[in-house]
């Protein structure tokens, strides 16, 4: 492999000169944990593990945006050579930046669109709904292009973990006072090419072949607030990101345990590496493609990290417990959670966190939305 990267150095000129006779000095990653621990050398350690395999162009200029001087900095320059190098013609799909596709959004997808995924049974309620909030399960669609939402019961349960991560600590009662809607999928590239077509969200290219039905993701917190935004305008309802309190206990779906189905890992339930079929390294499966939890939702394990609205805090402490963002001036860090396909089973936890900056597209973020049922 160092021998094709040295010649793709030869081609793209002398900036890329002496990168592949230094890579037998760059250090193993180990990475311990559900997350890596909470230090800027780890978090950056833990970006570069999630891409150092990708051959998307895209993964390794946000590495760059995000660490400019970071310690794989010119290794990521010389991957970006490569595969320009090698794939010359290709698509735009990869780029932390991509040029807009010429063809009118949603109409780019080049494969035909799958059928919806299967509707399940309504879940078990396992929490108690106030008098005036809907049951949980019951399916809200507040326009044509809106995603479909699952209502959730207001509910007090144990947010984070004491025995994971350091950043999920402390565990922490947290009560959620009135109901709320929320995402029964990831926002589905479908779905964000609507926005994309009424001019309300930038026209992100996928890769080739990626289908309608598949999750939007490199998209970053402030193209996610955009596509609130527009929700919020064209249902005359207040759409916004979940709360990360709300995303958990939802995500939970009424479960005290590790995993929504129980302490252990079990095959089938999440889109995540070595989780069980259907599952592939290159592109999360289509939204719905697992099962759902017990309040209705899908893939709230793996699949793509999702953003929330909260500000990344180091740690619990100190946080709301009444269920509502946690927030802070200016903050340009956020909060991503549930993990992504191409993490392994331990991220699947239902506690597990990580930040990003707002402002980075990465290929393994996405989102779902939320609102109020007041």
């Amino acid at each position: 492999m160092w021998q094709k990267l040295w010649m793709v150095c030869v081609l793209a000129g002398p900036a890329c000169a002496g990168i592949a006779a230094a890579q037998d000095r760059l250090p193993r990653i180990q990475l311990a944990g559900v997350v890596p621990k909470n230090s800027a050398e780890q978090f950056e350690l833990a970006f570069w593990e999630s891409i150092k395999d990708s051959n998307q162009a895209g993964d390794y200029e946000a590495y760059l945006k995000a660490y400019p001087k970071g310690r794989f900095a010119a290794l990521a320059q010389a991957r970006i050579a490569r595969l320009r190098v090698a794939q010359p013609q290709g698509p735009a799909a990869a780029s932390a930046t991509p040029k807009p596709k010429e063809t009118p959004a949603p109409a780019h997808d080049t494969v035909p669109k799958p059928p919806p995924p299967a509707k399940v049974p309504a879940p078990v309620v396992t929490a108690p709904t106030p008098a005036r909030a809907a049951a949980a399960g019951a399916d809200i669609k507040d326009c044509a292009a809106c995603p479909t939402l699952v209502s959730i019961p207001a509910g007090v349960f144990t947010m984070g973990n004491n025995t994971s991560d350091p950043s999920e600590k402390p565990a922490h009662a947290v009560t959620v006072g009135a109901p709320f809607a929320i995402g029964r999928y990831e926002v589905s590239v479908q779905e964000w090419n609507a926005c994309a077509a009424a001019g309300a969200c930038p026209k992100i290219a996928q890769r080739q072949g990626t289908g309608a039905n598949a999750p939007m993701r490199d998209v970053s917190w402030d193209d996610a607030q955009q596509y609130v935004k527009w929700l919020a305008t064209a249902s005359g309802k207040p759409y916004r990101l979940p709360t990360e309190a709300e995303w958990e206990l939802a995500a939970r779906g009424g479960a005290s345990t590790r995993f929504w189905w129980g302490e252990q890992m079990a095959q089938g339930k999440a889109n995540c590496k070595d989780c069980g079929k259907p599952w592939a390294d290159d592109a999360p499966a289509n939204v719905g493609s697992f099962a759902a939890n017990p309040y209705g939702l899908y893939d709230t394990s793996g699949s793509v990290w999702e953003w929330v609205a909260d500000c990344w805090h180091n740690n619990y402490k100190g946080a709301p417990g009444d269920g509502r963002a946690w927030d802070e001036p200016d903050c340009r860090v956020r909060v991503i959670r549930g993990g992504s396909w191409r993490e392994g089973a331990s991220y699947m936890v239902a506690s597990t966190r990580f930040k990003y900056d707002a402002s980075v597209r990465h290929s393994q973020n996405g989102f779902r939305v939320a609102r109020s049922l007041k």
